[in-house]
This record gives C-alpha cells, structure tokens and sequence, in this order.
C-alpha cells in the first residue's frame, strides 16, 4: 500500500502509509514551514544550528513562541510558560522574537507561491493554502509543484516546509503535519476516507484537551468513528458543529482557497513580569499596545474598524472582547479609547491579568477617510502619529507617552 510520488531529483518521497498512488488528482496545497520562527533563527545564526532553542521573551513569566526540532522531544512546544519550557529542557538557548525578520522571511516565502498559483490564502506568516488546479499546465501535477516549492524554499532561503496534497483544504493540512519536518503527504481523491479513518479525534478542527476526553468516554477514539456516527448524536454532543465535525471527518470539505481573505490584523501584546490587578494599570498597558499598533498602521498606510482587547488571567485563562467602529481609526487615542470601553465589558476577577494585548481588525487602505464637520481633536491626533513617525525614522527611537513612564494611579485617560 506504500508508492512513491515521482520526483526529478531522484530521490523517491512517500504517500502517507494508508495510500496508494492512483490517477486522480489533488488540486489543493497546504504548506506550512518547519518551526519557522526557530529556523531562521538557527539559519541567520550558526552557533544555534542542532541546538535545542526557545524563541520568546527572557522572562520565565513569557511565553515560547517557537521551540526548534531539537528542543521539542523534551516537551517544549508553542505557548508554553516560559518557565516550564526552561524546566523541562535546561540546556535550551532562548533567543528574542525577531518579528520584522520573520515577516520578511515570510514575504520570500510567500513570493514562492505565488511562481506557481496567484490562489494563495495566506493563514499566518509560515503556512498557507494553495489551489494549483489551473497551474498543472505550465508546472506539472500537484505533487511535482509541492516539490518544487519545497526545493525553492530550500535553495533559495536555507530552510524547510511540509506540505499536503489532497482533494480539499481539510485533508491538505492535516497531511502537511504528518511527516514534519521537511515532508510531503499526498492524498489522492478516492482515498480520502482510507486516510482520515484511523487518525486519532485530536486531528479534528476544534477537538482540543477539553473535548477530546469527553468523546473518547463515549467510544469516539478516530476520524473514522465521527464519519460513521449519526449525525443527531454529534449534534446532541457538540451543537450545530457537530454536523460539520461529521463532514469533515468524512472528507466533505466545500471551502475553497481565497486569496481574498479577511485574514490581517495587527497587534500588540505583552506578558507581564507580575501580574496587574489594579485597573488603572491594565488601562495603561492598553493604552501603550494602542500606540505600537498605531505607529503600525501609520508606516503601513492602514486603518481598521475593529479592536480587539484580550486578557490572560493568572489561572492561564483567557478573555477576549472586540468592538466595530462607525468609521475607520487609526491613531492612538481612537483605538485606546475604543480599548478602554471594552476593559468596562470583562467580568470581574479577583485574579490577576498576566497578559494584555490590543488588536485591530477590518483593515482598510490609507488614512482614515475625512469626515463631513471637522474632527479637530482627531486631527491633533493623526499629526502627533506622524511626528512619532518621523522621530522614530530619523533617531531610531520613538517617544513614550508620560502615562506609561509613571506607576498609575489615576484613570490614564487623563494622560492620554
């Protein structure tokens, strides 16, 4: 049941173990890269090649942001407690986040894609979906284009993605996660559910460490289990998303690539050495994530109409509220303001906030849009956005508002 797919180099690459290769055609590519932040970290830097390193801040109270190949068999994964990361493999080198790097990178990267197929739905800065039906022509099958992607992101950037290959979204990506790193999985159409069947339920979108437990108590082990339940069943347990869980494990997957979507955004967060528990102090870590995602906006001639406000609790627990704008934003002041009305909406909670965070949505080309009467107190804000603009381009330094150089005391509203 094992065939290889073709390849120029000469080097035979496997389908995954249940399959066999047959005529038919997948026309969807995922690709995601292979620890990204912590492979171009050990690229730029040799002395960090075949070592176990953690991308995140140096504070034990942050978060791993990546963790390379070589740290992962100690446990070290994504989002975990900086702290434990550390416990659990002392000899890891943790390197800083190098976000403008990374995301130039990320640009070569998708400039590789996009050699191939102008169908590109991008979902972060390392993976991506790709809809190469209309490209055989000129490169070949879906597999040989894989290849080639794979070989370009090698020779031409020094590091490694996987990739799936199969009939429809769904099954693409999780076969790009079978073989990491640097593999290539190719589901043919009509083997579809030969490949889902025997996958553990943890592969299915949205079967986390809560859900998972619950459906193993009741008989659900595989993908294979939720194709054949019945539907009212997976409704009863998971809600109107119990139909799609059963489509999906069947390998109905409608969804097609859209190189359109409303994926962006643009945030700030930070993990604090001790945890807030006056609001005030909330507030004003709001208020500083406002102005980073602002000078954001300015330099990339954007503004949105949606802000976001997340806060992680010192239980590890998570909160989120998100609010629409009559008309678009991009200064400091507007999307604080709209910040600080959301901190109003969250519960309240005797346990203290370990991380704040700000993020705007919708975005939209250019500046905001003039509106009909003059806006002189927004107007005083988009100028002070450009001169904090212009100190950073010309000092490589920006300016601090005063509310964030003193212990807060008072509603920072009043030092905005």
């Amino acid at each position: 049941m094992l065939g290889p797919v073709p390849r120029e180099s000469g080097r035979s690459l496997f389908v995954a173990r249940t399959l066999c290769y047959v005529t038919a055609v997948p026309e969807v590519l995922h690709v995601d890269m292979d620890a990204f932040y912590a492979s171009v970290e050990q690229r730029d830097d040799p002395a960090l090649r075949g070592r176990p390193v953690i991308v995140g801040g140096p504070s034990r109270r942050g978060v791993v942001c990546a963790a390379s190949y070589e740290a992962r068999p100690f446990g070290v994964r994504s989002a975990m407690p900086m702290g434990e990361a550390i416990r659990r493999c002392p000899e890891a080198i943790v390197v800083p986040v190098h976000m403008g790097r990374y995301k130039e990178v990320s640009e070569s990267v998708f400039g590789i894609f996009r050699r191939y197929t102008p169908l590109v739905e991008g979902l972060s800065l390392d993976e991506a979906f790709l809809d190469v039906a209309a490209s055989r022509s000129l490169f070949g099958e879906a597999h040989v284009i894989a290849r080639a992607i794979k070989d370009a992101v090698k020779n031409e950037l020094g590091l490694t993605a996987s990739a799936g290959v199969a009939p429809c979204k769904f099954v693409a990506k999780i076969a790009s996660d079978l073989e990491k790193p640097d593999g290539l999985t190719v589901v043919e159409e009509g083997r579809v559910r030969e490949f889902l069947a025997p996958l553990p339920i943890e592969r299915m979108w949205g079967v986390g460490p809560k859900t998972a437990p619950r459906l193993r108590e009741l008989g659900f082990a595989t993908l294979g289990d939720l194709a054949e339940a019945p539907a009212h069943t997976l409704e009863r347990l998971l809600g109107a998303w119990g139909t799609n869980v059963r489509e999906l494990a069947r390998g109905n997957d409608p969804r097609r690539v859209d190189p359109d979507r409303e994926a962006r955004s643009i945030g700030a967060e930070i993990t604090h050495e001790e945890d807030l528990t006056d609001r005030a102090d909330i507030a004003r870590a709001l208020l500083g994530h406002a102005g980073t995602v602002a000078q954001r906006l300015h330099h990339e001639h954007l503004s949105a109409r949606c802000v976001v406000v997340k806060l992680k609790y010192a239980d590890f627990s998570r909160a989120s509220r998100q609010t629409m704008l009559p008309d678009p934003v991009a200064d400091t002041g507007s999307i604080y303001g709209a910040a600080e009305r959301l901190l109003d909406t969250f519960p309240n909670s005797r346990l203290g906030v370990r991380l704040t965070g700000v993020t705007v949505r919708q975005l939209v080309d250019g500046p905001p849009p003039p509106t009909l009467f003059p806006d002189v107190a927004r107007e005083k804000r988009t100028k002070l956005e450009e001169v904090i603009a212009t100190v950073e381009g010309r000092f490589g330094a920006g300016l601090t508002r005063a509310a964030l150089l003193e212990k807060a005391t008072r509603d920072p509203r009043r030092n905005s």
